[in-house]
């Protein structure tokens, strides 16, 4: 990069809140947009345009008008949806992988597909597109089974099912919902981890690993959600492991992508499980996760906007080089999440409090400044980093203790698994 630039990121919730404060430390940014953005990213100096992340000819209108040299897709709706190609069409640059590669994340059965073709260990897998063959194939699996919509369901559409009723009924109301497809999966036990490969197709780094909680309550218990909290690094991975992931999982997972000539120049994330025999991949993502990116962005010693303004350009990439420190997160949800969120709860005026180890990664949240409300869902993400796992967990959660929060939740347990430590 030679002269300053101006971007935009595309998306509204905590992940797209990490990139943009990611990108505007780069000494090569001038300016970051987000659209549609929240309004809590005006902490950070991020200017949000309200544009909608699927009005993929206003996003392009507002690109060329600001002469922005590239933009940088957080959500796989997006992806999906095809504002790869629709950008390139126009000669924009674009982060993010065209909407082919993107079935990668918006078909769980292109996904399985893709990893049975190129030797990517993975859970035995059955789809069904109909209801019949779906309860009839249930006799292929033992006990439990894990559920999946095949399309895109914000990291809500997956049920392990502990017996055959409630399997039988959990895809019954899979199909009497929106999903045309189900896919059985044989059910993987062992510790779950988030890896994040930049890639274009010519070269791939890795950045940190992070481990994610998905389910909503403490222990592991309740409903799986988008992600109520992460940490990284994850220092219970050993050495021997963490190189099996790289040699068994990412390289061919990498080479896939090259040998179906796939055009990929984004995030390919990989939803691991290391069980007794070995890493096993979960899912791909085609995009960073949230709240894992809350956590990984803050440990890069390198300049995030050059990794991404080299990918783009279709150069070999620099080296990815990670801080010692450590960092972890905690979501605050709104009651009643996943199922019925509740909404308009004032917040606590974060933005006034003068904590140093606390950073606030906003998400879906709507007023001004300092009077925020909820918005449904996952609300935001208090952060901090620190020497290690622990007292980064101890600085989030001392803060967490110091705030009132109406009408929310969060885990008291995220970072437990690595600490030992429940708040």
């Amino acid at each position: 990069m030679k002269e300053k630039l101006k971007v935009l990121v595309v998306g509204s919730g905590g992940r797209e809140h990490a990139i943009c404060r990611a990108l505007l430390q780069s000494p090569w940014i001038e300016k970051v947009y987000c659209a549609p953005g929240n309004s809590g990213m005006e902490t950070d100096e991020i200017e949000t345009v309200p544009l909608s992340e699927l009005a993929f000819d206003k996003l392009k209108q507002f690109v060329k008008e600001k002469k922005l040299a590239w933009t940088f897709v957080g959500p796989e709706d997006a992806l999906v949806a095809g504002i790869v190609d629709s950008f390139k069409q126009d000669g924009l640059k674009i982060f993010g992988p065209n909407a082919k590669a993107a079935q990668l994340e918006g078909s769980k059965e292109i996904a399985l597909h893709f990893m049975q073709t190129y030797g990517i260990p993975t859970a035995k897998f059955a789809a069904y597109d109909n209801v019949a063959e779906a309860l009839q194939g249930l006799k292929y699996f033992e006990l439990p089974v894990v559920i999946k919509a095949d399309g895109l369901a914000a990291g809500k559409g997956v049920t392990i099912a502990k017996n055959t009723v409630q399997a039988q009924k959990q895809i019954k109301e899979q199909f009497a919902g929106k999903q045309t497809k189900v896919v059985l999966e044989e059910f993987l036990e062992g510790p779950e981890y988030s890896l994040f490969v930049v890639v274009n197709n010519k070269d791939y780094r890795i950045l940190p690993v992070a481990q994610d909680h998905k389910r909503a309550y403490d222990g592991d218990k309740g409903p799986n959600t988008g992600g109520m909290g992460a940490y990284s690094p994850v220092p219970q991975l050993n050495k021997k492991d963490y190189q099996a992931m790289l040699t068994e999982v990412v390289e061919p997972s990498v080479a896939g992508l090259r040998k179906a000539e796939l055009d990929y120049c984004g995030i390919l994330y990989i939803g691991l499980i290391l069980t007794t025999s070995g890493p096993k991949v979960i899912e791909y993502n085609v995009r960073l996760g949230d709240p894992e990116t809350q956590v990984v962005l803050p440990r890069l010693a390198s300049d995030f906007a050059e990794l991404i303004d080299t990918c783009l350009n279709d150069k070999k990439l620099p080296k990815v080089e990670t801080s010692p420190k450590a960092c972890l997160g905690v979501v605050v949800a709104a009651a009643g999440y996943p199922q019925k969120p509740l909404k308009s709860q004032l917040l606590p005026d974060l933005s006034s409090d003068k904590d140093a180890k606390i950073t606030v990664d906003y998400a879906n949240v709507k007023g001004k400044l300092p009077a925020l409300h909820g918005d449904g869902g996952r609300l935001l993400t208090v952060l901090s980093e620190g020497k290690s796992i622990t007292e980064a967990q101890s600085n989030v959660y001392r803060f967490l203790e110091t705030q009132v929060f109406e009408d929310c939740f969060y885990r008291k347990d995220i970072g437990a698994k690595a600490t030992g430590k429940t708040y």
